[in-house]
């Protein structure tokens, strides 16, 4: 197989056309038909390629993308009807590689995923894989392990838990609201538990041992959310 893609594509008459003409060209494609659908499956598997419609059912294709590139540099191409700059501008910032209006041609689609297949496979390339990261005022994370030590001893944390801290930690400095916490972390995408969300921010500042008024990790940004403070070594 050249590369795995993940397509989303809620209109079924387009998704088979697009995952017929890659599979004729040896790509392995998962078509997943909703937003939330499509978050669980790249989730579950490693995939070199996300397609993305803007328009879909219980997880817009915009919070798709967010969530993705929270996770993952993997490249992502929007192909929607909607055509507005707007769309286009907002998909793009929210880390996007590419934007196909449809109509399209699939000779086009095609030309676009190997070109972004090339760049992701350069940049693969130079990476290398991170197995700690150490912060100002004693905190390390052991990324395999998904273990947290403060001060050389562990902090026990809950899968839940690491999860909230694993987003803020790889988005240092951005604000995210309990919503998008709860949207990531527990993968359903409406707002029920934002109170859940702060029982966990509030045990997680705990056993850190980071207080709310002179934080050091993790800050309050009232009315908007949390982002993570913390200096790295």
């Amino acid at each position: 197989m050249k590369a795995r893609l993940l397509l989303v594509e809620d209109d079924p008459e387009i998704a088979r056309v697009v995952r017929d003409m890659l599979k004729r060209e040896n790509y392995e494609v998962t078509w997943a038909t909703t937003g939330l659908e499509g978050w669980e499956d790249f989730q579950s598997t490693s995939y070199d390629l996300v397609l993305v419609d803007l328009m879909l059912p219980e997880m817009d294709g915009l919070s798709l993308c967010k969530n993705i590139r929270w996770k993952s540099n993997v490249p992502i191409i929007i192909i929607s009807a909607r055509k507005e700059d707007e769309d286009k501008v907002e998909g793009l910032q929210l880390g996007a590689d590419d934007y196909l209006a449809k109509p399209f041609s699939l000779i086009e689609l095609k030309a676009r995923i190997e070109s972004l297949l090339r760049r992701w496979r350069r940049y693969e390339g130079k990476q290398f894989s991170e197995q700690k990261t150490e912060y100002v005022d004693g905190l390390t994370v052991f990324w395999d392990e998904q273990k947290v030590v403060m001060q050389c001893k562990e902090i026990p944390l809950t899968a839940k838990e690491f999860a909230i801290l694993k987003v803020l930690l790889q988005n240092p400095n951005r604000i995210f609201s309990k919503s998008e916490l709860y949207q990531h972390v527990w993968k359903q995408a409406d707002a029920d538990g934002l109170h859940t969300v702060t029982v966990h921010i509030r045990s997680l500042r705990e056993k850190l041992e980071d207080p709310v008024k002179k934080p050091r990790f993790i800050r309050t940004v009232w009315g908007r959310g949390y982002q993570f403070i913390g200096e790295q070594k």
